[in-house]
């Protein structure tokens, strides 16, 4: 009982952290995207998406894959650290 417990704990923490993390994407793209004077309609289909897709990204509703990351970080020139908020420096 006490292992099951533990689990569930972990589980709880590990979905928190990961809803923290996806914030601070959402935070950082939009941020970048209004930096250099970009609609949702632009960014998205530079990636060859719709907007209402993007959008989802920068609202906390869905995370990108990680080849996607690698697209955004390369068109913002940021590095991917700084775009899912694990560092400061662009």
């Amino acid at each position: 009982m006490n292992h099951l417990i533990k689990g569930l704990n972990y589980l709880i923490n590990r979905k928190e952290n990961m809803k923290k993390n996806n914030q601070k994407f959402a935070e950082r793209l939009k941020e970048l995207r209004k930096e250099k004077g970009l609609t949702q309609s632009q960014v998205g289909a530079h990636l060859g998406m719709s907007h209402q897709n993007y959008r989802r990204w920068e609202v906390g509703e869905r995370s990108p894959s990680g080849e996607t990351l690698i697209k955004l970080a390369d068109y913002f020139d940021v590095s991917i650290d700084y775009l899912v908020g694990r560092k400061n420096e662009k």
